[in-house]
């Protein structure tokens, strides 16, 4: 399936308009995220674009680099280090990787999509993929006018694909507005546990944000296990290409 630049450069400029108001007082303030403010949900949609954009340089370049040299530490000190910029500043900052993520993905053709990444060990499109998680649900997060309802449809399908690993074994889900079904495990002759809503409040729910209405089912929604994790690094050496092969 081919990457969604187009839907992302569309969310970011959503993002954009967003904040395009937001005053320093908003940004201090509390997050729908335990601990996060407005800005550090800010701080972290803008470096995740500078991950991304430094991950598709070098893959275009033959390089495979981490997300993060220093892990999560460094991710999280990032967040921490940035949060408490101004509103201005944080918009200037917000849309220069925007740009810079942008201008990689416009030099990408169809082979360089298939090019390895650390990033969850898959490919650079795997990372498109994740910028629009990224980008739409952090917005619901900033508690700015943007709402779960207002995710497009093809980002809610694809996060439920995404996040289907948090169900149980033997759980259904059937979307009734867009008539689509996905199933976890099989349980043999065990009941399965139907899980029905709306695509959007059904990718919300999934994604631990408040949904406009909640999914039913018939004995009480399932516990949700964790977020799928990042699988163990991949540690290998530079693949630079020759030159004039990137």
């Amino acid at each position: 399936m081919r990457a969604p630049v187009a839907a992302v450069i569309e969310a970011h400029g959503t993002l954009e308009r967003l904040v395009a108001g937001v005053t320093d007082q908003q940004l201090v303030a509390a997050s729908t995220l335990p601990g996060w403010s407005r800005g550090h949900v800010l701080a972290h949609l803008t470096d995740n674009a500078r991950m991304f954009a430094r991950l598709a340089e070098h893959a275009l370049c033959g390089d495979l680099v981490a997300a993060y040299d220093g892990g999560v530490d460094e991710r999280n000190a990032i967040i921490e280090a940035t949060a408490g910029r101004s509103a201005a500043e944080h918009r200037a900052e917000l849309a220069a990787h925007s740009t810079r993520l942008e201008a990689a993905w416009a030099r990408t053709d169809d082979e360089d999509w298939k090019r390895p990444v650390t990033f969850r060990n898959a490919d650079l499109a795997a990372t498109v993929w994740a910028r629009w998680r990224e980008a739409w649900i952090h917005m619901v997060d900033l508690d700015l006018g943007v709402r779960t309802d207002d995710w497009p449809e093809g980002l809610a399908t694809h996060a439920i694909a995404f996040l289907l690993g948090r169900l149980p074994a033997g759980t259904r889900l059937c979307a009734e507005d867009v008539r689509r079904q996905w199933s976890i495990g099989d349980r043999g002759d065990r009941p399965v546990t139907v899980v029905t809503g709306r695509v959007r409040d059904l990718a919300a729910w999934l994604a631990g944000r408040i949904p406009a209405a909640s999914p039913v089912t018939a004995h009480g929604l399932p516990a949700l296990g964790p977020w799928p994790p990042h699988p163990p690094q991949r540690t290998r050496p530079h693949l630079r290409s020759p030159p004039g092969t990137a």
